[in-house]
């Protein structure tokens, strides 16, 4: 499920630091969430004073909101590669072997994310200190065909985690996500080996994608009440 917490300032201040590493000619993601959304807003102003780039939005939201920004639009099999993605996270795991590990998917929009993310030179994400655990342990969303709902939760259970049809919030009905898939969010509780569990995800039938983001952000920026904070992996 989306998470909240963290100030809009510490948000604010992580996007916009991210939006600094945008190139003149880069090829840009643009993830999605409230975080992120602080720094489309500011690559948008300055593509406003004379930055050439082109975005390649993950979802619905972020497309919206880069149009309202001004920002040019391609799609990513229309260009050679990505320069750079930018995205947020409900968890970023800070220590251990598996630092950086994230969980992604709050907004049912980690499909799309994880392929852009995944084709970027160079993933950066932004956080609030909320996001931030020393210990994976909040539900893993998984994207699945629709037809596919109830065996996908069975194949959970075997994996000895509990898979829960994420409900809408004002229709009747699960969550659809813009690819038209739902989403079963599976606790697992405490994740001692996410690239396993990934692994053993991606290959159940029916899966699309979830939300298990391991090996793949290059930094996080943390912002926080005095400045922000950069986290290298």
């Amino acid at each position: 499920m989306k998470t909240t917490g963290g100030s809009d300032a510490a948000k604010r201040r992580a996007g916009e630091r991210a939006a600094e590493d945008v190139e003149d000619g880069f090829v840009v993601g643009l993830g999605t969430g409230s975080t992120t959304a602080h720094a489309i807003e500011a690559i948008g102003r300055a593509v406003d004073d004379g930055l050439d780039v082109r975005g390649i939005a993950t979802s619905f939201q972020s497309r919206r909101l880069a149009l309202e920004a001004g920002i040019p639009l391609t799609e990513l099999d229309a260009v050679a590669g990505v320069d750079l993605a930018i995205d947020g996270a409900d968890r970023v795991l800070e220590g251990g072997d598996a630092r950086g590990t994230l969980i992604k998917g709050g907004g049912a929009a980690h499909t799309r994310e994880k392929l852009v993310d995944e084709s970027a030179d160079r993933f950066v994400v932004v956080a609030d200190p909320s996001k931030l655990t020393d210990r994976l342990e909040a539900s893993v969303p998984v994207a699945v065909l629709p037809e596919a709902h109830t065996v996908v939760a069975e194949r959970v259970d075997e994996l000895d985690g509990e898979a829960t049809l994420r409900e809408a919030a004002c229709k009747d009905g699960p969550v659809v996500t813009d690819n038209g898939n739902l989403v079963l969010d599976c606790d697992f509780g405490p994740i001692e080996d996410p690239t396993t569990l990934a692994t053993r995800l991606s290959a159940l039938p029916g899966v699309v994608e979830h939300g298990l983001f391991v090996d793949v952000a290059d930094t996080t920026y943390v912002g926080t009440a005095d400045g922000v904070e950069v986290r290298r992996y």
